[in-house]
């Protein structure tokens, strides 16, 4: 076997390989000879089959597969003898494939980069922790007791917090516009769920009232048809319902699946459920912040495969979120509306795969045992979750991953800097979604 290696742009590897005429020729004859004695033909006993038939009537389906086997051991043996490692599939071009010559094919690939990290000392990070107060936790009492809130209808003008049913028709310049006209929509006033001026226009109707509530659609309005215009909704109030409030009782408690029957046991457990939700949303945002700063010094070029591979694992999950079923074919999304992400997703891995490598960081097992028993924690059967996590491999490798990964996030921050600072529950969890991003 002869093998050459030739850089062509950035990433890429041209990959020649020369393999001996006698090779493929004796593995033709060898598999020739196999099929003969297996395969059937009229007019011949089985197993006598002549091989000079066999190569008649198979002959080039045969070489084509000893070439496709040939092409596959001798590039990986060439891999190993210049110790290259591609990011992905080969493309393979034959430049000499004919019988009794020496057959001679090229894999085109790109490799990984040589990643070369930045040092980690000049860094530093904001690390934060949150204060969970006992008006905090009556806060959360209020607004879990608002979620099982139940409405009775009253005669009264409406009012903030209640829950309205309406009719409404928007116009625009004295013109209805779709998606601009209900009925029986109902509404809780104050939700700020309409855009502004619509739910204070309501209030201090009484049903069967009919009123035009003047309102200007948002600049950054999502349709830019009606974005920044001024529009007049004729607005039929039709029923007014205030909330009840349940009793912070047995049947409230039981309600949540908590373990305790009383008020102070709830409020212990309620408390728990915040920590844990302010620290793991801080966490989430030192996470970003560090991964931000690691992308940003350090350039790098990603393989194309990789971003490919990426992009369609994207695509797959945006029709599962938005709920394309199997009818949906991922790869008809745009590629185009995924490669940015794609290529931010792969780089971050590259590089915190050298972060690892470079720290000798691996996920140990009491490390992976406090993470499964953390996300257990919130179930009523924790044990049965713990089960089912250590039951299925895929899973635990999942968790596996995740571990180093927060493991190479603690190796980058005992390098850097770090400024420890308490703030409020409401400001740690306020951008939770963003930080989790």
């Amino acid at each position: 076997m002869q093998v050459s290696v030739e850089a062509t742009t950035g990433l890429e590897r041209r990959l020649k390989v020369g393999v001996p005429a006698s090779e493929v020729d004796n593995a033709v004859s060898e598999k020739l000879k196999q099929t003969a004695r297996r395969v059937r033909i009229d007019g011949f006993r089985p197993g006598k089959v002549p091989v000079s038939v066999v190569k008649q009537r198979f002959g080039d389906g045969i070489r084509a597969e000893v070439l496709q086997e040939v092409v596959q051991n001798n590039y990986a043996k060439a891999l190993t003898e210049e110790k290259l490692t591609p990011a992905g599939s080969p493309r393979i071009e034959f430049t000499q494939d004919k019988a009794g010559q020496d057959v001679e094919f090229v894999a085109i690939f790109e490799v990984f980069p040589e990643v070369t990290l930045a040092a980690f000392d000049g860094y530093e990070f904001d690390k934060q922790s949150a204060e969970i107060t006992d008006t905090d936790i009556e806060d959360m009492l209020a607004n879990l007791r608002k979620q099982r809130a139940e409405y009775k209808v009253v005669d009264r003008a409406a009012a903030d917090t209640d829950q309205v049913k309406i009719d409404f028709v928007g116009k625009v310049d004295g013109e209805a516009f779709d998606g601009g006209s209900a009925e029986d929509q109902t509404l809780i006033l104050g939700s700020k769920s309409m855009i502004p001026g619509f739910e204070d226009g309501i209030v201090g109707m009484k049903a069967g009232e009919t009123k035009a509530v003047d309102v200007t659609f948002p600049e950054e309005y999502g349709n830019k048809e009606l974005a920044g215009k001024a529009a007049v909704f004729d607005i039929t109030l039709k029923e007014v319902a205030e909330a009840e409030l349940p009793e912070l009782d047995e049947a409230f408690f039981e309600a949540f699946g908590t373990k305790g029957t009383d008020l102070e046991s709830f409020k212990v457990e309620v408390r728990q459920n915040m920590e844990r939700e302010a620290r793991n949303a801080l966490q989430a945002k030192l996470k970003n912040d560090v991964i931000e700063k690691l992308v940003e010094d350090n350039s790098l070029d990603v393989p194309s495969a990789l971003v490919d591979e990426e992009i369609g694992r994207l695509q797959q999950q945006a029709v599962q979120q938005f709920g394309g079923g199997a009818q949906m074919d991922p790869s008809s999304l745009p590629k185009e509306l995924f490669q940015e992400q794609a290529e931010r997703r792969v780089k971050v891995g590259l590089l915190m795969n050298e972060v690892i490598n470079s720290g000798e960081l691996k996920a140990d097992d009491a490390e992976v045992r406090a993470y499964i028993e953390d996300q257990a924690s919130v179930y009523q059967e924790p044990q049965q979750v713990i089960d089912y996590y250590y039951s299925n491999r895929e899973l635990l490798n999942q968790v596996r991953a995740v571990v180093v990964e927060n493991a190479a996030i603690d190796y980058i921050l005992s390098k850097s800097k770090v400024n420890e600072s308490t703030v409020s529950y409401q400001d740690a969890v306020k951008n939770k979604a963003a930080a989790q991003g």
